[in-house]
């Protein structure tokens, strides 16, 4: 089964009659009703809407259109619209320096920049003109100076689907920028869509969404994980999906109180700030069957925090390791029994389980030679995907430098066990040293807090 395009997913959707309700944290900044409930066809008409926006805004076939605005789920929904008119979407957080904004930027040398007043002000108060890297601007809150508001483009006709072919760049989305200044990322339709997409709507027992499902979200929009989550969930039409823009407990709360999930994945940030709610007598947490974790790991009692918390017989953690790059790469399954400390048995999310089966493949090498190294020896963790990204946007030789054919070096230290199993070491980085390479010495026991990539550098 091929999925849908995301220019004309939400078309899709609201032909065949999907019944799922969409539940916002808070209204969209793309629209000016203030709702926080919209159905499948409402979205249909906004992303058809926003499309129309894109093109009044001079955006052409082919053209980069930048993201950057507050965390919501309309960076996703600007994406299909970019999508829908052949354009490509790069999606950007706005939580990044000024400074490393405008390296990103010219990079992307985009026709347009969506993004919001208070964006632009707070670039400015850094002393960077964002406007300055692109042809035009279009602020979706209120004017700003050097940009076009929402209001001059309200209106302009509903462009037709122009998708690309699917082997070209869909969306650009960047890693976390741990070890330096991010990359921007470039994703194919094959890749995000027809790959690690179309990898989830397969129903499988337990960990796939159900009709009568309230799935919830709480992630940064601007990861392709949106996307490609996106696109998954309400394929498979639960009765709900609900989207929180942060983890911010005071305003998550009433959320999940008017609508208790039944699975939940969020960042591990919102899983450790709403770990007091979990532990109340009447959490909304109460009938969550299904956690799932991406990006970092989370720490074993905080899985127990929740696993606890919830009046599911047999309730299930996924925690699942991958880079903006490569898509997911390994999960991990854990229940309150495989979490449980008992005596001087304490659980770690340092064993990231194992490889996606016939999707990815898993080695171990040496950073100085790139040969591979037997189980349980530690070194550089490199990956073989069919969901591997198509490159970094203007950085070709980067992407070349972490290639060895068709292996992908993550960055990561780390050694798999007899068993088959990843256990990460150290945290990823992006070169090693000369003098690493030739005296690296790694070790299986304790170190430093894991910090599980799920970014890329």
């Amino acid at each position: 089964m091929k999925l849908p395009a995301p220019g004309r997913f939400f078309d899709v959707l609201a032909d065949r009659g999907t019944g799922t309700t969409v539940h916002l944290s808070r209204p969209l900044d793309i629209a000016d009703d203030g709702r926080t409930t919209y159905d499948l066809p409402d979205l249909a008409r906004l992303v058809s809407q926003a499309a129309g926006w894109l093109e009044g805004l001079g955006v052409a076939p082919g053209d980069r259109v930048a993201v950057i605005k507050p965390n919501h789920w309309d960076y996703v929904l600007l994406a299909c619209a970019a999508a829908r008119i052949g354009a490509v979407p790069a999606l950007i957080s706005d939580r990044l320096p000024a400074e490393t904004l405008q390296v990103l930027l010219k990079r992307l040398d985009a026709t347009a920049l969506v993004t919001t007043a208070v964006t632009l002000a707070a670039a400015r108060g850094a002393e960077t003109d964002l406007t300055a890297f692109t042809r035009r601007t279009l602020t979706l809150d209120a004017p700003a100076p050097g940009a076009i508001t929402l209001a001059d483009v309200r209106g302009h006709r509903t462009p037709s689907p122009r998708p690309r072919p699917d082997d070209l760049t869909l969306a650009i989305m960047h890693t976390s920028g741990t070890t330096g200044i991010p990359k921007l990322v470039r994703h194919s339709a094959r890749t995000l869509i027809h790959r690690i997409a179309a990898a989830e709507v397969r129903r499988l027992p337990l960990v796939s969404t159900r009709r009568d499902d309230t799935v919830a979200q709480a992630a940064s929009y601007a990861h392709g994980r949106g996307l490609a989550w996106t696109i998954s969930v309400l394929w498979l039409a639960p009765r709900a999906a609900v989207i929180l823009d942060g983890c911010d407990l005071r305003l998550a709360e009433p959320v999940l109180r008017a609508h208790p999930p039944t699975v939940l994945e969020a960042a591990p940030s919102a899983f450790v700030r709403w770990q007091a709610l979990a532990r109340e007598p009447d959490t909304p947490f109460h009938d969550v069957r299904l956690y799932i974790n991406t990006f970092d790991a989370v720490h074993p009692p905080t899985v127990r925090t929740f696993l606890t918390a919830t009046r599911r017989r047999l309730p299930l953690w996924v925690q699942v390791w991958g880079q903006s790059e490569t898509g997911p790469l390994t999960f991990r399954c854990l229940t309150r029994r495989s979490v449980r400390a008992i005596g001087e048995r304490h659980p770690t999310t340092r064993d990231l389980g194992r490889s996606v089966p016939g999707r990815t493949g898993l080695r171990v090498v040496d950073p100085a030679t790139l040969q591979p190294l037997g189980r349980g020896r530690a070194g550089l963790v490199q990956a073989r995907t069919r969901t591997l990204c198509a490159g970094y946007v203007s950085e070709a030789e980067r992407m070349r430098a972490k290639l060895s054919g068709p292996w992908f070096t993550t960055g990561d230290l780390g050694l798999i066990t007899r068993s088959g199993r990843l256990l990460l070491l150290d945290r990823e980085v992006d070169t090693i040293p000369d003098g690493l390479r030739s005296g690296l010495r790694l070790s299986a026991g304790p170190s430093r807090p894991l910090r599980a990539s799920a970014r890329g550098g």
